[in-house]
């Protein structure tokens, strides 16, 4: 019960003391791999929180430094480092600080290759070919070198050398709008020329006469009228002498 205690006020006192300069610091943003970006992951060298020796240390020491190597392997989501830890922080003390002395050194060397693996799925010519020379090379020191920066640099320039798509302008075609008659819009008639004469006695008739016209007509007509009826009168006259 007394290790649980333990372990579990080394935990929180890892999360509120700072372990080391480095793991404050906040790399300058990069670019993730779809080419957008980000804030650069950092990788803590674990070897740095090694700051006592391990052969006089006491058992607080020994679970603080064991919870500090544990909050960096969660912070970098490492692969294996982190469960194990866990296991080692309910362990003896002498077996805690074995582990810390032999194997935590070993198990992280090998997440951070795992690590240094996972960048080259979907990656560049660039990032392939600089994971594979980390990977060769093997050493912690190469391992963290690639993470921190190498693997950004090769992304900048496998992205930069991809081409800039070109945007496709599409004609739509438009549609002119039609003019519909309206209910209310009015259709002035057309006017007619009519070419039936201005006097004249057929069928349909003209227009009528008016104005000077008629009076001049009028007036013919009524001295014809008048010297018919002088005629008439003569003629009345000149039987009743041959009658007599």
């Amino acid at each position: 019960m007394r290790w649980k205690i333990a372990a579990g006020a080394a935990i929180a006192l890892a999360f509120m003391v700072p372990a080391a300069p480095a793991m404050a610091q906040t790399g300058s943003p990069g670019l993730n791999e779809t080419c957008q970006t980000v804030e650069r992951k950092t990788y803590q060298d674990i070897r740095e929180l090694f700051t006592f020796d391990l052969d006089t240390a006491n058992v607080s020491q020994l679970r603080l430094l064991t919870a500090r190597i544990l909050h960096a392997a969660t912070e970098e989501s490492l692969p294996t480092l982190p469960g194990i830890i866990q296991e080692k922080l309910g362990a003896s003390s002498d077996d805690l600080r074995a582990f810390l002395k032999k194997d935590v050194q070993t198990v992280w060397s090998i997440d951070l290759r795992i690590s240094v693996g996972r960048t080259m799925t979907g990656a560049g010519p660039k990032v392939k070919e600089a994971a594979q020379t980390t990977l060769d090379d093997g050493s912690v020191d190469a391992f963290l070198a690639y993470l921190n920066e190498g693997v950004y640099a090769a992304r900048a320039l496998d992205c930069a050398s991809q081409p800039t798509p070109t945007p496709t302008v599409t004609a739509t075609a438009t549609a002119q709008p039609t003019a519909t008659p309206s209910a209310t819009s009015t259709v002035a008639p057309t006017a007619a020329t009519s070419t039936s004469p201005v006097a004249g006695g057929g069928e349909g008739g003209g227009l009528p006469l008016t104005g000077a016209d008629t009076a001049t007509i009028a007036g013919i007509g009524g001295a014809l009228l008048l010297v018919g009826g002088v005629g008439f009168v003569a003629a009345r006259r000149r039987r009743a002498r041959f009658v007599a």
